[in-house]
């Protein structure tokens, strides 16, 4: 940004004196012995810059990420405000979604329950069809993977409020999580016919051509998004998810530099953390990498990033600390399960490949039921190929990876499990072809499985080049 600096010159004193008594008459006038100040058509001062609290105001109601020390200043002044006025019902809706900003940022399932509370007594004491505290309901299932209690809260904050476009990016993320895709292209749609260009809007465009395997148009959107932020906490935010689609496309060094950026601007982008773990793991640091896994556990308490620390663990032979990390792993689902979470994905990962598949399958098939995502479909496949069901296992694994179900995303772990299904039953060819697809979508997609994957293509070996038999 430039900034203009004045190059005038103070004159003499004297003059300087006639400008302050000109001032003066021009600015005020006496009427009935009231003194009157009248607009000043020189150059006044320019309003204060707003404080933390504003900043995470219309960053909360924006649709913006907020920065957290910025979200602690708005929380302590509603809950003082609150507390003398109980009755203001918008002031319980800007708490309420304060509360989730805070808790998508660190993780920490206590503020389920708080956000929960404020956004129920906003519509108990205020307007019960207040779009702002509707579609902040909306926002919190989706943080606590309840899909189908957000898109019910979203659709009925886009009934009151149709033009309001951060309803429509919540309901993107409801759509996603239930595997309804067309729902989704309509409200990517609409929500960029309401706010083009802006980035918030670009960011979760890149999101949803990310799940499309529009790899390059998910870039251009995210790179688009990150220049044009206006404040740290939201440029980090979208240099983090630049991040992790460098990191997915295999490209180890330009997604560490991403979520080193995204550090620098704001070190309480703490999911940066988590992905510069990743990336330094890939890179073969792996020293550096468990320390970065345990500096962001040490402050976001997210089962996924427990789960990928006791999987690098053991592909190093640290089989204890593995267990150390699975332990908390199992704590964390429990406080998150307790503060109203669905961590039915994560449980279902974990055990297919750490615990009891059989639990894993059960687990699994009840979250399909009740939100079909890919993400799902891809878990369930594994668990049922871990649990022996073979053949269930390739149809799930075909919904993860079949662009006309959905499974547009060129995600390496989903062809690498249903290359691995297609090997166990003997369908060589398309299980060469899916293995080696997904290491070259991104030969380090974990630690542990990647080197499955090369060691499963060595021994399938190249295909015959004499052809089938007669």
């Amino acid at each position: 940004m430039d900034i203009q600096r004045s190059s005038a010159v103070p004159g003499p004193r004297k003059r300087r004196v006639r400008r302050v008594l000109f001032a003066s008459a021009a600015g005020c006038v006496v009427l009935g012995g009231v003194l009157v100040l009248l607009p000043w058509e020189g150059g006044s001062a320019p309003p204060p810059a707003p404080g933390p609290a504003a900043l995470a105001r219309g960053a909360v109601t924006g649709g913006a990420p907020a920065a957290l020390g910025d979200l602690a200043v708005l929380i302590g002044d509603r809950e003082k405000y609150l507390r003398a006025h109980p009755l203001d019902g918008p002031s319980w809706a800007v708490l309420g979604a304060a509360y989730v900003e805070q808790g998508r940022r660190t993780a920490i399932p206590a503020n389920w329950p708080k956000a929960e509370k404020a956004l129920r007594t906003s519509l108990k004491v205020g307007a019960r069809d207040d779009p702002q505290a509707l579609e902040s309901l909306a926002a919190l299932a989706v943080e606590r993977r309840d899909f189908p209690e957000a898109r019910k809260w979203g659709e009925s904050a886009l009934k009151l409020a149709p033009k309001r476009w951060t309803v429509h990016a919540v309901l993107i993320d409801a759509y996603t999580g239930l595997g309804d895709h067309e729902a989704v292209g309509r409200a990517l749609d609409r929500m960029r016919k309401l706010r083009p260009g802006l980035p918030a809007v670009r960011a979760r465009a890149a999101a949803v051509y990310r799940d499309l395997g529009w790899r390059e148009d998910a870039a251009a959107q995210i790179s688009d998004a990150a220049a044009a932020a206006g404040r740290p906490a939201e440029r980090a935010a979208y240099l983090e998810q630049a991040g992790r689609l460098a990191f997915e496309r295999g490209d180890r060094e330009g997604a560490l530099r991403y979520f080193r950026a995204a550090l620098r601007t704001d070190p309480d982008e703490r999911a940066a953390r988590a992905g510069e773990g990743r990336a330094l793991a890939a890179l073969g640091r792996t020293a550096e990498a468990m320390n970065a896994y345990q500096a962001v556990l040490a402050k976001r308490p997210c089962p996924q990033y427990a789960l990928e620390l006791g999987e690098l663990y053991q592909s190093l032979g640290m089989e204890p600390a593995a267990r150390v990390q699975f332990d908390l792993l199992r704590r964390q689902v429990r406080d998150a399960e307790e503060a109203g979470a669905d961590e039915e994905l994560v449980v279902g990962r974990f055990e297919a490949d750490h615990g009891d598949p059989q639990a894993a399958v059960e687990a699994l098939e009840a979250e399909w039921q009740r939100q079909p995502g890919i993400e799902v479909a891809d878990a369930l496949g594994w668990a049922l190929y871990r649990a022996g069901d073979h053949e269930e296992a390739l149809r799930f694994a075909a919904i993860a990876t079949d662009g006309e179900h959905g499974g547009g995303v060129r995600s390496a772990l989903h062809m690498f499990h249903r290359g691995m299904i297609e090997r166990a039953l003997e369908q060589y060819g398309p299980a060469r072809r899916h293995l080696r697809e997904a290491l070259t979508i991104n030969p380090y997609f974990s630690p542990l499985r990647a080197p499955e994957a090369r060691q499963a293509l060595a021994d399938l070996g190249e295909p015959s080049v004499e052809g089938p038999p007669a």
